[in-house]
């Protein structure tokens, strides 16, 4: 593997920070991505006290090369606790936002959407005051299932772009770019068309991978492609390999060019653009929180 440069080195966490998190995991049987995935943030987000929740796992039913977490093409049947345990990991950390993520379930009829639903009642019910992000996989685009998920109303709904289209067969070859285009693009038209008296109407997101052999200009058509679709806020992050057997870095990006993607997609009009080296989808997520005082979204109700 690649040597990393100075800009991509993090600090050694506080382990008794994250055995506190850690514990609560334990004791209630739950996966986080940030383990499974093998997230470079891991210490920082877990010394304060967040993590985002990896639901339905911890195999997944997709073999993405760039992902590090396991593959199982059958995995287990849903856990019908899964939801209470997890909301009760949010009442003990005392989370202000929480990230709900899943592997892809392309076994299952609705891709997991009904278990989303039920996290996000699970939550809400303990703690009532905590805005909820789930980061979904992209359905097989079953929309049905898509609008089960959002008749629930979470805070943010996130779909990762992933990568340039060119780059899809070899990075996300069971991904399709149109097809996380549109689901993005449905959920921004609900937004704009329907009216939703359980929450304010929810904000959209998606997030890129970079270093990955991708051009300037590719990130910047996809930048636009996905205002095009009205996609509220937009995180970019430099992609490092998880171990030998998955993809190779093909270049790592410096800080400045990041700012420079930053600049842009404010120019574009996102609400909120994360971009760094080490972002990832979830990473400082709960300043959501600040970005909804900012620009809120009032329901018909209202």
């Amino acid at each position: 593997m690649t040597v990393k440069p100075d800009w991509l080195r993090v600090k050694a966490p506080q382990w008794e920070r994250v055995g506190n998190v850690k514990e609560v995991l334990r004791d209630l049987a739950l996966n986080t991505v940030c383990e499974e995935a093998s997230c470079p943030n891991i210490g920082e987000c877990f010394q304060a006290g967040t993590a985002t929740f990896l639901i339905m796992g911890p195999a997944c039913t997709r073999a993405c090369p760039y992902c590090d977490i396991d593959f199982e093409k059958k995995p287990k049947p849903l856990d019908p606790t899964e939801p209470e345990r997890l909301a009760e990991a949010v009442r003990r950390m005392k989370l202000n936002h929480v990230v709900i993520t899943s592997v892809n379930r392309d076994d299952l009829p609705d891709g997991g959407a009904s278990q989303f639903v039920q996290c996000i009642a699970a939550v809400r019910n303990l703690s009532p005051h905590t805005t909820i992000e789930v980061l979904i996989p992209d359905l097989c685009g079953n929309w049905n299932a898509l609008e089960i998920i959002l008749q629930a109303a979470p805070d943010v709904l996130n779909h990762n772009t992933e990568t340039v289209p060119r780059l899809y067969r070899r990075v996300r070859p069971q991904g399709n770019y149109d097809r996380t285009l549109e689901l993005l693009k449905r959920t921004s038209f609900r937004r704009a068309s329907l009216t939703c008296q359980i929450a304010p109407w929810t904000y959209t997101k998606s997030g890129i991978m970079v270093g990955l052999g991708e051009s300037d200009a590719e990130i910047r058509q996809v930048m636009q492609d996905l205002r095009a679709v009205d996609c509220d806020i937009l995180t970019i992050g430099q992609y490092l390999q998880p171990s030998q057997k998955h993809l190779q870095v093909n270049e790592f990006i410096h800080p400045e060019q990041f700012d420079t993607w930053k600049a842009f997609g404010e120019e574009l009009g996102f609400l909120q653009v994360v971009s760094s080296p080490l972002t990832r989808s979830s990473y400082h997520a709960e300043q959501v929180r600040e970005l909804m005082k900012c620009y809120p979204r009032k329901s018909s109700a209202e």
